[in-house]
């Protein structure tokens, strides 16, 4: 079988070569219409949730504050998985959702359904949902550096501290799409 394959193909070099040409030309001409991302979105879409609990164990956040969170937002169209985390006094939910699923439109749902058990939860708990960030998580890193023996003028510390937290930090902050610095 693989002889007579063979065999045409190199009776019939000019079909094979005029088919290699086109689908050369096809792979070329979707690799130019291809969206490209440099970090592209390979994780579902998440919704993190905190609350606070002030005063109370990990035993009792998790059956006051996070199960019936939990039950609240089961059955959230699009859910995917809900996992918790208790500790004194706070209690941490991720909730998953499908690949395909708008994450404006899944914090909305969330929102609606917390505000529904909201009124259960204990005296002083307060419910946070966390910004919207990749995740991807802390992607990109800077240093700066000073020269050890400065020719002319002094560079200290404090001057690349303040550098820091007062100029690169806040151009970085406007930039869209950076959740934190």
């Amino acid at each position: 079988m693989l002889n007579r394959l063979i065999l045409w193909s190199l009776s019939g070099r000019w079909l094979v070569v005029a088919a290699s040409v086109v689908l050369l030309g096809l792979g070329i001409a979707t690799a130019i219409r291809m969206p490209l991302d440099v970090f592209p979105n390979f994780a579902p879409p998440r919704v993190v949730i905190q609350t606070t609990a002030p005063g109370l164990a990990p035993e009792e956040v998790e059956s006051l504050v996070t199960l019936p969170m939990e039950s609240a937002l089961n059955g959230t169209p699009g859910l995917a998985d809900i996992r918790s985390a208790s500790s004194v006094g706070l209690s941490t939910l991720t909730v998953i959702f499908e690949g395909d699923t708008d994450i404006l439109r899944a914090r909305q749902l969330i929102s609606e359904r917390l505000g529904q058990v909201t009124a259960r939860l204990p005296e002083g708990a307060n419910t946070l949902l966390l910004p919207t960030s990749s995740p991807v998580g802390v992607i990109i890193r800077y240093a700066l550096t000073m020269d050890p023996n400065p020719v002319a003028g002094r560079t200290d510390l404090l001057d690349i501290a303040t550098l820091a937290n007062w100029q690169i930090r806040n151009r970085l902050l406007a930039i869209p799409g950076v959740a934190n610095v």
